[in-house]
């Protein structure tokens, strides 16, 4: 009697694997187009700038050169900034003076969002940068530091094989409706609140 329930579980299993190949397979033929992709990682959750920053390891493996400013988190050094400098292909600028709360200065935090974005526009114009990676613009623009208008006309002015991610929390929803992929990372469980400090290796 278990051989026969074990046949016709594996039989059933074999079936809905078989389907599922099938439509995957169906899916993949489908997507034909090649182009460069706009990608906004935003939510409460961790691992916004982690994937980001998988993605930069992903491309490195494909010798793609790539740009990343970060806008927010100047005030720290970071593991990725540290690891990432060491490559040629990549062309890193840490812009930010630290999360807001810490300046409590608009007029800076503006200029100094204003300096990252002008470095990022050149690189959104310049097709060598085959993938560019915008850290916590999402919080510089949710925040009135830039111009959701001047960002959005950059972004789609720019070279037709180039990928863009955007991270941070609270995207706007013109964001989203020109982004090809959108992920938001939910905050369900968090060190921090348990007193665990930002760890190397972990948030740094």
């Amino acid at each position: 009697m278990k051989t026969v329930q074990a046949s016709t579980k594996a039989d059933r299993y074999l079936r809905r694997m078989q389907r599922k190949k099938e439509i995957i397979d169906e899916k993949i033929a489908q997507a034909n187009e090649e182009r460069g992709v706009l990608l906004i990682h935003t939510g409460n959750g961790k691992g916004k700038s982690s994937s980001a920053f998988g993605m930069v390891a992903r491309a490195l493996g494909h010798d793609m050169k790539v740009g990343i400013v970060q806008f927010i988190k100047g005030s720290f050094s970071t593991g990725e900034e540290a690891f990432f400098k060491r490559f040629d292909e990549v062309d890193y600028h840490v812009m930010g003076d630290g999360f807001t709360w810490e300046t409590q200065n608009f007029e800076q935090d503006k200029q100094s969002a204003q300096a990252a974005w002008d470095i990022a526009a050149n690189m959104l114009d310049d097709e060598s940068y085959q993938l560019i990676v915008l850290d916590e613009v999402n919080i510089a623009i949710k925040n009135g530091l830039l111009s959701l208008d001047d960002v959005i006309r950059d972004l789609q002015s720019r070279p037709e094989m180039q990928h863009v991610v955007l991270t941070g929390r609270g995207a706007k929803d013109e964001l989203i409706d020109i982004a090809d992929t959108v992920t938001e990372m939910r905050d369900i469980k968090h060190a921090f609140r348990a007193g665990v400090k930002a760890m190397h290796g972990v948030e740094l």
